[in-house]
């Protein structure tokens, strides 16, 4: 599986950015769709899971409320949808995909579980 990240950009504190992920090759064996970021200095930390056949969403607590994940299978896309953006979002963000059909909330948190990563791209929120 392919992964192309976009969307990233420079946005000024309260403001909304739309990431997107597109997907190709073997796309039949996605089962998970993640949104991870890393800050300069800090380590990759999980932002947003969701299934890619169904279930709820999981988000970060730091993101919770703000951040919306979505995909629309049959286009092999997937969306964050990032509101109210701080200072602190700055970061680069990567989509990421979990193959595992026996995967649960727990499991879509953990970087461990992923298999494909997209390229990442950089999203600055400026104060």
């Amino acid at each position: 599986v392919q992964l192309q990240a976009s969307g990233g950009g420079l946005v000024q504190a309260g403001g909304s950015l739309r990431l997107s992920c597109a997907a190709s090759g073997r796309t039949n064996e996605i089962s998970v769709m993640g949104w991870f970021r890393q800050a300069p200095g800090k380590e990759r930390e999980f932002v947003a899971g969701i299934g890619w056949i169904g279930g709820s969403p999981r988000y970060a607590d730091s993101v919770q409320g703000r951040f919306t994940v979505s995909r629309d299978n049959k286009k092999n896309t997937a969306w964050l949808q990032m509101d109210e953006l701080k200072p602190g979002d700055t970061a680069v963000y990567y989509c990421a995909v979990e193959k595992s059909p026996f995967w649960d909330r727990s499991t879509l948190m953990k970087e461990e579980s992923y298999d494909y990563w997209g390229q990442g791209t950089l999203v600055t929120v400026s104060s």
